[in-house]
């Protein structure tokens, strides 16, 4: 698809500074932009690519004044951040959609699939499963016995849904997540071998959650493991039984958390981030990267390090902690003035 200076300045109210007939039909970042491509200025200290920038057309805020002359047009809009997600979404929204059922999957007569769904190549839906309308599931995915998928929901390659588990509407799902295996539950014996806990339980997924790749959320021992709505968790997440993350919370990768603990609404989990079981995290709550959450914290807070602290709290610790090499040197050379005396 292609659009015009002038087409874009519509769409966004914004103001052409250039060419209105540029034309464009990608989007690009400033300091690699070429020739067709959209691109847009949102952190000032890239302000030298506006002046070299290969881009088409450029999106700056309203009260961007050049200090060089600019090769290319220019649009002015209030918001640049907003704009750049409002086309992207547009441009998104365009993109065909597959449909068709692949003669190559298998789908059990007993399951459900609504209409104008996708289902790709060599994916597998048993029985009971019911797939809302307008779905699309890629190739080599696995639907198990009684799972329930929401319409609009899209489940990329190689996605594995264990037996009654629930996803809601207009979720993304992407390639290698694993969402209800058994959760990690072994009783020890007097001769030192594990018994297996049965886990007996599901994971149920709310609307409008976005599932990273290669994440794993496992189901609950008893009742649910439950993910509420509008939840982003990022690749490669692990999420223990019987876990709830509170509704619109995103972390990114790599964060573990352990079975029966629980975060709030609206909070922000960094990378790396470890909690214990048995935790509850309040809403609201920030968690900084490789942070070690081993008890409650309370609505609103942030945490840092580990064992976590209090935001200045860690960072006061930290001032100390980094000098530490130094004020040894101190002490070594008091003990030594001391022991001469």
């Amino acid at each position: 698809m292609e659009f015009t200076a002038e087409m874009i300045a519509g769409l966004l109210d914004g103001t052409v500074v250039g060419d209105k007939n540029a034309k464009v039909h990608t989007v690009g970042s400033i300091d690699g932009g070429r020739c067709g491509a959209l691109a847009y200025l949102t952190n000032p200290k890239y302000e030298q690519y506006v002046y070299t920038s290969e881009a088409s057309v450029i999106l700056v805020d309203k009260s961007f004044e050049p200090k060089q002359p600019v090769r290319t047009t220019l649009i002015k809009v209030a918001d640049v951040g907003a704009c750049v997600l409002s086309l992207l979404e547009m441009y998104n929204a365009a993109r065909p959609r597959k449909k068709g059922i692949s003669p190559l999957s298998a789908i059990n007569a007993a399951a459900e699939v609504g209409e104008e769904c996708y289902v790709g190549e060599f994916t597998v839906i048993e029985a009971g499963a019911r797939v809302g309308r307008e779905c699309q599931i890629y190739p080599q995915c696995y639907i198990g016995d009684g799972v329930e998928i929401g319409e609009g929901t899209r489940i990329y390659p190689g996605v594995k849904i264990y037996e009654g588990c629930r996803i809601g509407r207009n979720c993304i799902i992407h390639s290698g997540a694993v969402i209800g295996a058994d959760g990690f539950g072994f009783a020890p014996k007097p001769d030192g071998t594990f018994a297996k806990i049965p886990q007996l339980g599901n994971v149920v997924i709310e609307d409008d959650v976005e599932i990273g790749a290669n994440t794993c959320i496992d189901r609950a021992k008893t009742e649910a493991t439950i993910i509420r709505h509008g939840v982003k968790l990022d690749n490669l997440i692990q999420v223990g039984h019987n876990v709830e993350i509170g509704a619109n919370t995103v972390s990114s990768a790599q964060m573990g958390i352990a079975g029966t603990s629980k975060i709030g609404a609206n909070c922000f989990v960094a990378g790396q981030v470890g909690i214990a079981d048995h935790v509850n995290i309040g809403d609201r709550v920030r968690i900084g990267s490789k942070t070690g959450i081993d008890k409650d914290v309370p609505d609103g807070e942030m945490r840092f390090g580990y064992p976590a602290l209090p935001g200045m709290q860690y960072h006061r610790s930290f001032a100390v902690f980094r000098r530490l090499p130094e004020l040894e040197n101190k002490v070594r050379e008091l003990e030594k003035s001391l022991s001469q005396k």
